[in-house]
């Protein structure tokens, strides 16, 4: 019996059957057992992960997003499988811009464990079976030909640079307004980046459009943290929409803008969440027990904090002058929004009931706040 033919028949039996839709079930086992007692079929098996892979990427997905959907829906071993079949397929795969290449970096390079022959072929057709069902998404790039290098010079890669060292060191300090401050003088940065590629553009048309990206928002408290990720996008001149099944938000903007939505959002999230924590333990040393309640209100009213300040801040970043070039810039990543989300709806807030937990949130959203620069001239 041919290779081919071994795959097909576990793959009829634990992936196409009517009984294969479990975690661990009789189809799975079958299959399994067929590809355990044939060594030889593995050069096929992974030629077959391959097509899987360059399906998921017909379908919209990209390295990032099929790695967090594996990660959210299996186990460490099936995430290093996957890495190493979306690094195969790179292989063969045309060029996909600058942001494809940085998912590719991101790749783990640990193998899976050693383990039996049964054990190693269910855990490659539990993850064929979920590439296999994976949705068709919003296609992000108009075009996903490869960015030119010229178009990221060496002073903007110098400001992201500080930008990131800024968000870093207001991530790793104790001191509420030492964090402040560096996160302000970080979106001081941001804004500075962003009004810049603005006037550059009016000055100097050229083809760029509106992009997208995907960021995950992962449980618990996932509706919160949509929520301040939201908040950032609308403050930096993007818009966000959250796909709470998968566990992401796209965020539809210029790209200097979602580079600076990703690390703002990224720098907000690990100081809410080291706030609450500190929170947390004040409220247990004062003898109340909080609950998940607690936490939720607490992201939640930071999230809401967050957004009022940074709106407000977004309000006096630019004089008169400059509002034709941004508003015509809004009215680009708007259009491509609605192109790409024709259909939408909105979503209510569950569980925000803890007063204590709301009250925790927004002071710390005060001492997380991103103070605006002085208007440009």
């Amino acid at each position: 019996m041919s290779t081919s033919s071994t795959v097909d028949r576990a793959f009829r039996a634990a992936l196409y059957s009517a009984t294969a839709t479990g975690v661990h079930d009789e189809a799975l086992d079958t299959g399994a057992s067929l590809l355990a007692a044939d060594p030889a079929v593995d050069a096929e098996l992974a030629r077959r992960g391959g097509e899987f892979v360059a399906t998921a990427w017909r379908r919209g997905w990209q390295p990032a997003d099929v790695v967090r959907i594996v990660r959210r829906e299996l186990d460490e071993v099936h995430v290093r499988l996957v890495a190493a079949l979306i690094r195969a397929q790179a292989a063969e795969d045309r060029p996909r811009g600058r942001r494809w290449a940085a998912q590719l970096d991101e790749l783990t390079h640990a193998e899976p464990p050693r383990t039996d022959r049964f054990s190693y072929a269910t855990a490659v057709l539990e993850l064929y079976r979920l590439l296999l069902r994976l949705p068709a998404l919003e296609t992000l790039d108009a075009s996903t030909g490869p960015v030119p290098a010229a178009r990221r010079s060496d002073g903007e890669s110098r400001m992201l640079g500080r930008i990131r060292a800024l968000l870093a060191k207001a991530e790793a300090t104790g001191y509420p307004e030492e964090a402040e401050a560096l996160s302000a003088k970080a979106q001081e940065l941001m804004a500075r980046h962003s009004v810049d590629e603005a006037l550059l553009a009016a000055r100097a048309p050229s083809p760029d459009a509106p992009g997208a990206c995907r960021i995950g928002v992962e449980p618990p408290y996932e509706q919160a943290k949509a929520v301040l990720l939201d908040a950032v996008a609308t403050a930096n001149h993007c818009r966000a929409v959250w796909n709470e099944p998968l566990g992401f938000s796209t965020v539809v903007g210029f790209e200097a803008d979602l580079e600076a939505v990703e690390l703002l959002y990224t720098s907000l999230l690990v100081q809410a969440t080291a706030a609450m924590t500190r929170a947390e333990a004040a409220q247990r040393a004062g003898g109340r027990k909080r609950t998940k309640t607690f936490r939720q209100s607490f992201l939640a009213a930071y999230a809401h904090r967050i957004g009022t300040r940074l709106a407000a801040a977004a309000e006096t970043q630019v004089t008169d002058d400059l509002l034709p070039v941004l508003a015509s810039r809004d009215v680009a990543v708007t259009d491509r929004l609605e192109r790409m989300f024709p259909e939408t709806t909105t979503t209510r807030l569950r569980g925000v009931n803890d007063v204590a937990g709301w009250a925790e949130g927004a002071q710390a959203a005060d001492r997380a706040q991103v103070k605006s620069r002085r208007p440009l001239s």
